[in-house]
């Protein structure tokens, strides 16, 4: 059976953060991840002109050892025309879950793709699509990030899996949250949704991820859009733990949660068991003549540690210190998100590929920005005082030149400045396609001076964004922001939802869709703002 769960099914309302340990929370955990048969329906990723990564998690009855699945890939919905397949074993030591790598496909070509058990039960059907070669006059991607099950429903998923104009999903991250639902405030839960979430407390082991896993997995507006086209992937930092970077993570504390090494191969385990992805790091997907689609991976294998742009505060002459760190670390070229493997691969990437658009995706936004002077007069009265002194401490630092969020590229100059700059010698035009910041940013990145390409940056499916803060209209807050960062050419702080992208020769359009409600499952939309770039101009058109 493919499992969804809602109220009725999974009950753990009022059991606080020791659900887990209780029977109510024990008996919802074998529900979930004691299932039997095809349990989280079928996914599909890594596209290729003639190959296709293909997903699903098969729980045999009893106590079962390896199952092997078979998988059937045919050019209609009835599998009366079958045109390739394959093998696959799965077993406990992989959690069930199954991948599999087709090839011999025609490029540009809508497939229906199905996995058959021993039993002779078969998997829901799925619906995937090669890439296309020679050329492309269209190219159609959804873009989403930063989706917190507890804070609302994934109508975004809903509402993009219903069109019939997407070729490719695209995920920048935040996938999952590790928290537990003690994390997320009461006001901000959606009915219904901090009950569907597994573990309740924060997951630190390899059976905690799995966990939260199979519950996020279990919505079926996630389940349908992986069952209507394939994703690209790439994780940020949810997907571990918040603020992480290759050796450690704010959140994680190691005096009382062990070695951050061992949580961060377990949450790189579960994501590759349960995502329609390859192991590879990073990749580039070709388009065609049209475009090239880069996953890129800036969180567990390359990045170093950010600066600490917070100890400039506690010093006695804090603007003194705000002074020294923006000339001194702050500026350290040893500095790196991608590290210099990756960063020396997407160069040459994208001096092979400078006849096509490159399309970069990043867990994390690229343009710079900095807290306007006016933003503590937009904070709603009930903010903590704590929270309020973090907003005045950003506005100090932007007087003296010093971005707000050092977690983002905005923390790392030079190894910013050294991705555009590759992109500028390449001659190639750069789109960036991020997430992260739960808002809507459009950005027009400028190096030396000279454009160098555009930044679409998207809002998050449920997480809330910085209009929790701000009671300010957000049309206010908007303004503000753009006044205050010259790359900032337009910004929307206050709605969720998803990106769509239309590529063509000429031009590379987006638009930011927002729903009108994360609270209740509905997938009608509330407003929309696009916005285009042209070929060979590197900077939004008017």
């Amino acid at each position: 059976m493919v499992l969804h769960i809602d109220r009725r099914s999974l009950v753990l309302g009022g059991l606080g953060l020791g659900a887990m340990a209780m029977p109510a929370g024990r008996a919802a955990a074998r529900q979930l991840l004691g299932a039997s048969g095809f349990t989280h329906n079928v996914a599909s990723g890594e596209p290729g002109p003639d190959s296709m990564l293909l997903w699903t998690r098969f729980v045999p009855a009893g106590d079962g050892g390896v199952v092997t699945l078979q998988a059937e890939v045919a050019l209609d919905q009835a599998f009366a025309k079958v045109v390739a397949g394959g093998v696959v074993r799965t077993g406990a030591y992989r959690d069930w879950t199954a991948k599999l790598t087709v090839d011999g496909l025609k490029p540009g070509t809508v497939f229906w793709y199905r996995f058959v058990a021993p039993d002779g039960s078969k998997s829901p059907v799925g619906r995937t699509k090669t890439l296309p070669v020679g050329p492309v006059s269209r190219f159609g991607l959804a873009v989403f990030s930063c989706s917190n099950l507890p804070n609302g429903y994934f109508n975004a998923y809903g509402h993009a899996a219903a069109r019939q104009d997407l070729d490719l999903w695209l995920h920048t991250g935040d996938y999952i949250y590790e928290y537990g639902v003690g994390s997320t405030r009461e006001g901000d839960w959606a009915q219904g949704r901090k009950e569907q979430l597994l573990p309740v407390t924060e997951i630190l082991a390899i059976a905690d991820y799995r966990m939260r896993y199979a519950s996020y997995r279990a919505d079926p507006d996630l389940q349908r859009l992986h069952q209507m086209a394939p994703m690209v992937a790439l994780w940020d930092d949810h997907e571990s733990a918040n603020d992480s970077w290759e050796g450690g993570a704010q959140n994680h504390q190691p005096d009382k949660e062990g070695d951050w090494n061992v949580r961060r191969a377990a949450a790189m385990q579960v994501y590759r068991e349960w995502m329609p992805v390859s192991d590879e790091p990073w990749k580039a997907y070709p388009i065609g003549a049209l475009a090239t689609l880069y996953r890129t991976e800036s969180r567990l294998l390359g990045r170093t540690r950010p600066a600490d742009l917070g100890a400039a505060f506690k010093a006695a002459d804090p603007d003194a210190a705000l002074k020294a760190f923006r000339d001194g670390a702050w500026r350290d070229p040893s500095a790196t998100m991608l590290g210099s493997t990756q960063e020396s691969w997407l160069a040459h990437e994208f001096k092979a590929s400078s006849k096509a658009w490159q399309l970069v995706g990043m867990g994390t936004i690229l343009g710079r920005t900095v807290m306007p002077r006016d933003a503590v007069d937009w904070l709603r009265p009930e903010v903590a005082d704590k929270k309020v002194a973090g907003y005045r401490n950003n506005v100090r630092a932007a007087q003296q030149g010093v971005p707000m969020w050092m977690d983002r590229w905005d923390g790392y100059p030079a190894a910013r400045s050294r991705l555009l700059k590759a992109a500028l010698a390449a001659d190639t035009d750069l789109v960036m396609l991020s997430g992260d910041s739960h808002n809507a940013w459009a950005y027009g990145l400028v190096e030396d001076s000279r454009p160098a390409g555009v930044e679409f940056a998207g809002q998050a499916v449920t997480s809330n964004g910085m209009e929790g803060d701000m009671g300010a209209d957000p049309k206010v807050v908007a303004q503000g922001f753009m006044a205050a960062n010259p790359e900032l050419k337009w910004a929307d702080t206050s709605r969720r939802g998803y990106m769509m992208i239309e590529v063509t020769p000429r031009s590379v359009a987006g638009e930011w869709l927002f729903l009108k409600t994360i609270k209740a499952r509905s997938t009608e939309l509330a407003g929309s703002h696009r916005m285009r770039v042209d070929r060979g101009r590197r900077v939004f058109a008017a």
